[in-house]
């Protein structure tokens, strides 16, 4: 086994982390009897030769003795070696790709042609794995057809094995690979589309086992979306009943596996903990396929989820959620009665179903309405014990300890709010003090949910609007630590919130002077602004006067927003409001500058600060900053138009909108504002919630803009969909932008009468 492994120079080779000369003792790995090594051996592959995609010269050198060890049914766990093949040679670059370089993280480059070699040098081995369909392993069956569709040079040969084995295949997870694999063919290949399409169909509508139907169903659906029946729903929807009512407990036999603390071990546990107790757990990714499949049908993916929704099997209503979390943030629809549903998943006994609702509501902001009450309800049944006297400062994160390490907590990773890192949240007092139980309605009792979940319930519902949110934010205060979204959260409950204040005070008083101010500060700085807490003023300017060097300029930038939300009620600060006038960070000085407006509101001072930060040779978000402060005063500024108007031409499209949206404000004119926003609107889709706010205020003055903003709201796209990624604020972002062009829309039909 692995003859000629010693006559390669692994010296002179390289893979993520410098010299390849420890891969010898890897592929040794792979081939051994000890699970944990295998494991050990697997995930250094993964982390150094294969590390996040990329191909080496060693990851090459490595190729013919993968092969040899795939067939070797010595070797166990061969199943894993056919997915780090599959996975090297599986990598598809177009033609203009082919010959550029690929940046890894060490800054060097990959050659591109290192990809077609690997794929090519499998390919040439691949006649393995058509002995393999029938191995004895299972693990290896389920890997196998993946390897065949991606690698194989023979699609047609490829095809015609896949459909045979599958008449005599028992394994209902290998027999869904099978299908799978079919149907990635057909995607693959164009010539063989047609046929391949039919016999999906066919096997769609014939097979015996409601899975198998299921399975060629959602690769029928993805290889031909524009041939997806009618009666899709009620189809799917008999599908996943039958395999409900015909389908085994799901308790299973454990693998014996290896102990190794590896991040490919971590994977798998979290894979095995998700699976754990359901009798299908592989109707999931036939559903993701179909609902990708579906794509734009938004009303017909949306009655799917509501019949998983009102199913008996909480693994379909759990699926349910995570699939209309990948919908919603991606499409406009009527969601009101999904949303809804998703709340009642909040009384179930499964902790991870309450938990899946709890992370989807936090997203909602006010379309999370329609799930108030069953918030409103979980988060009655809290009952935390009293806070325990601690500093009560503010820290990292939930779960932090006086070593500052970050727990982000379950349903973590995402923003806390304007400026705030994902996931994080605040305190300083370790886990499991007086001030924290585990559950929600008493700790390990019937529908109990762990703080996070709790937190996350809070969240949405403040999220939402609820002003039931507010006593139970205000409970949340006195405890030991709280999550920085929560803070973030009291910007959408209004005067309600004002009784927050004298609890934000207090913590804000507790907060060290430290290179922490900023992620402890911030969150607090905000809420006591969105609430406008001004008997906090003295605790705001020790944070202004007493910011250290680190991040300082964001400490300062934030204690004055702050006190530009107080007002008049912050006259105490005018001389340090005035002293930061003169400060070199564009942010501080004009923040300062607002600050000291809102205070005074006297132009006479802040515009020459402001009119020095709107010069063409200066960055631009110096210059945006400067607008923006500009466009908060209005017509009081009128005398800065001429400093605004030669931004109108800057080539930073942010710098344009801002320094139009402020002219417009300033001037009360559109002629030379109007054009400049609606260029930026067809060229920046990010920039629309801006520039529909600037429609809004305009009214009849923006008839002009009629056409944009009704083909806005006919587009169910929203305007911030990211393919595979997603920020917080996005859904928000996007049903603030609808509702602001209904707002222009209105202002303007209202003013042609």
């Amino acid at each position: 086994m692995l003859t000629g492994i010693e006559e390669v120079d692994w010296a002179s080779l390289g893979h993520a982390y410098g010299p390849a000369d420890d891969v010898p003792e890897l592929l040794r790995g792979l081939a051994s009897a000890d699970p944990a090594e295998r494991e050990a051996a697997l995930d250094g592959m993964y982390g150094a030769v294969h590390h996040q995609g990329d191909v080496y010269d060693s990851t090459l050198a490595c190729i013919p003795f993968l092969l040899e060890l795939v067939a070797d049914p010595g070797v166990q766990d061969r199943g894993c070696i056919v997915e780090l093949l599959t996975s090297i040679g599986g990598i598809e670059l177009d033609d203009e790709e082919e010959m550029t370089e690929h940046p890894c993280d060490d800054g060097e480059f990959i050659p591109a042609a290192n990809y077609a070699m690997a794929a090519a040098a499998i390919a040439a081995g691949s006649d393995v794995f058509l002995g393999l369909v029938a191995d004895p392993d299972p693990e290896v069956r389920l890997a196998v057809p993946c390897a065949l569709a991606s690698l194989h040079p023979e699609p047609s040969l490829v095809l015609t094995l896949l459909r045979e084995r599958l008449t005599v295949e028992r394994d209902t997870e290998v027999r869904l690979a099978l299908v799978a694999a079919v149907g990635q063919i057909a995607l693959r290949h164009a010539s063989l589309r047609a046929e391949t399409v039919d016999w999906l169909g066919w096997l769609a509508r014939a097979a015996q086992d409601p899975g198998l139907r299921l399975a060629a169903l959602a690769q029928q659906a993805r290889c031909a979306p524009g041939e997806i029946s009618d009666d899709v729903v009620p189809w799917v929807t008999a599908l996943l009943e039958e395999i409900r009512t015909t389908s085994g407990s799901g308790a299973g036999g454990e693998t014996l596996r290896g102990t190794a603390p590896t991040f490919i071990g971590q994977v798998r546990e979290l894979l095995e903990e998700h699976a754990a107790g359901r009798p299908a757990p592989w109707t999931e990714e036939l559903l993701r396929t179909l609902h990708a499949a579906l794509d734009d049908r938004v009303d017909d993916r949306i009655a799917l989820i509501l019949a998983q929704l009102r199913s008996p099997d909480r693994w379909q209503r759990s699926d349910a959620i995570w699939l209309c979390g990948g919908l919603i943030r991606v499409w406009r629809g009527r969601y009101e009665e999904v949303v809804r549903l998703v709340g009642d998943q909040l009384h179930d006994p499964e902790p991870r179903l309450r938990e899946a609702a709890a992370s989807f509501l936090e997203r909602l902001f006010e379309l999370g309405a329609p799930a108030a009450d069953a918030l409103a309800a979980r988060l009655a049944r809290s009952s935390p014990g009293p806070a325990d006297g601690s500093d009560g400062g503010l820290g990292d994160g939930p779960g932090i300890g006086p070593g500052g390490g970050l727990d982000t907590g379950p349903v973590g990773g995402f923003d806390g709010g304007p400026g705030a890192g994902p996931g994080t949240g605040l305190g300083t007092s370790s886990v499991g003090g007086p001030g924290e139980l585990d559950g929600l309605g008493g700790p390990g009792g019937p529908g109990a949910v762990g703080r996070s979940g709790r937190d996350g319930a809070l969240i949405a519902l403040a999220r939402a609007g609820d002003v039931r949110a507010v006593p139970l934010l205000a409970r949340a205060l006195e405890e030991d630590e709280v999550r920085r979204e929560l803070l973030y959260a009291t910007d959408g409950l209004g005067p309600a919130a004002a009784g927050l204040a004298p609890l934000l005070r207090r913590r804000l008083a507790r907060v060290g002077l430290d290179e922490r101010l900023y992620d402890r500060a911030a969150p607090l700085l905000h809420a006591l602004a969105a609430v406008r807490g001004a008997q906090a003023l003295p605790e705001v300017l020790r944070i202004l006067r007493g910011a250290p060097a680190n991040r300082r300029d964001r400490v300062r930038e934030a204690a004055l927003r702050t006190l530009a939300a107080f007002g008049p009620a912050a006259r105490e600060a005018v001389p340090d409001l005035r002293a930061l006038l003169a400060d070199g960070s564009a942010a501080v000085s004009t923040a300062a500058a607002g600050a000291l407006w809102a205070v005074e509101e006297d132009p006479a001072e802040v515009l020459p600060v402001l009119e020095r930060w709107l010069r063409p040779d200066l960055p631009g978000a110096d210059r945006c900053a400067a607008a923006r402060v500009l466009g908060g005063i209005g017509p009081s500024a009128v005398a800065a138009a001429p400093a605004l108007r030669p931004a109108l031409g800057s080539r930073d499209l942010w710098v344009r909108v801002r320094a139009a949206a402020a002219l417009w404000r300033v001037t009360g004119k559109t002629e030379e504002a109007l054009p400049v926003l609606l260029a930026a609107w067809e060229e920046d889709r990010h920039a629309r919630v801006d520039i529909a706010e600037c429609l809004a205020e305009m009214g009849p003055a923006a008839s002009e803009a009629q056409l944009v903003l009704l083909t806005e709201l006919t587009r169910r796209r929203r305007h911030n969909a990211r393919e595979g990624a997603s920020g917080t604020y996005d859904i928000h972002l996007d049903e603030k932008l609808l509702t602001l062009c209904r707002a222009a829309l209105a202002r303007m039909e209202r003013g042609a009468y």
